[in-house]
């Protein structure tokens, strides 16, 4: 693609490098060095005047200790046109210039994910947040909902399960999970309610604290992922974790972005 240059941050170079061979493109060269008084130098090892320049970056902060916004001021001091940070954690897309917010949704891969993998599809329910009617819609299936009663973060007091689950294979979709308490409560409820199998999709898997011995003991089938945040070390811990690639939704985004077109038509799944 002419006139764009895709620079990675550093917490998740797997993801962007997915992107830029969708894109047909090499990963813009830059260096980032933190100094021992914690002042940092960043780099840019390539012209960038009078392109459009994207940088990609997740918002795990234990990788990513570089400021986007700090290679964005020197991606502008260096003369790029337009400027795109993509934060694949809140997996939304933002100008820092001309160039509106726009949410990026996942439901093409998860959709992808669910007809390869869950042989019995077809008599599943899905529960979930707002946006699992849609996913139901597509699949043509029913959807129920779990409604939680928290005391405090991370921590439900109780659930209400509305819609019958009974004979039916489980799908909760949920758009994060930290510690994964709630879900793995629900997985409970929904079997106690006669769900025949669970399985969990969780568009930004955090899984921090003891949420890998959470989901280990529970009974899910399988915890399915996107890669907007790196999973090697999770799946070495938990069998359970399944990871779907949404490179072709982030590459997709952009193509549209530098073309001028709408944000709003979705990838289609394979």
């Amino acid at each position: 693609m002419p006139n764009i240059v895709l620079f990675s941050g550093s917490s998740h170079q797997d993801q962007s490098q997915r992107v830029a061979d969708r894109l047909g493109l090499e990963l813009g060269k830059v260096v980032t060095k933190k100094f021992s008084n914690q002042e940092t130098s960043v780099e840019i090892g390539e012209s960038v005047r009078g392109e459009d320049v994207y940088i990609m970056q997740s918002a795990d902060k234990s990788r990513a200790p570089v400021s986007v916004k700090l290679v964005a001021n020197m991606l502008s001091v260096a003369g790029a046109d337009h400027i795109v940070t993509m934060d694949l954690h809140a997996s939304r897309i933002r100008g820092f210039f001309d160039i509106p917010v726009d949410n990026l949704y996942a439901e093409p891969a998860v959709l992808q994910w669910i007809r390869e993998n869950i042989a019995e599809w077809k008599n599943c329910i899905l529960l979930g947040s707002q946006r699992v009617t849609s996913i139901a819609d597509r699949l043509n299936v029913q959807f129920a909902f779990i409604r939680k009663e928290r005391k405090k973060a991370n921590e439900v007091d109780r659930m209400v399960l509305v819609g019958d689950v009974k004979d039916r294979v489980a799908i909760l979709v949920d758009d994060m999970a930290d510690t994964c308490s709630t879900v793995c409560h629900a997985a409970d409820k929904l079997l106690s309610a006669g769900a025949t199998k669970v399985y969990a999709v969780l568009i930004h898997g955090i899984s921090s604290g003891p949420a890998i011995s959470r989901i280990n003991n529970a009974a899910f089938e399988a915890v399915v992922v996107t890669n907007t945040i790196p999973q090697e070390d999770k799946m070495k811990h938990c069998t359970k974790i399944q990871v779907t690639d949404i490179s072709m939704i982030l590459a997709e985004a952009i193509r549209r972005a530098h073309n001028g077109e709408s944000k709003s038509p979705r990838p289609k799944a394979n």
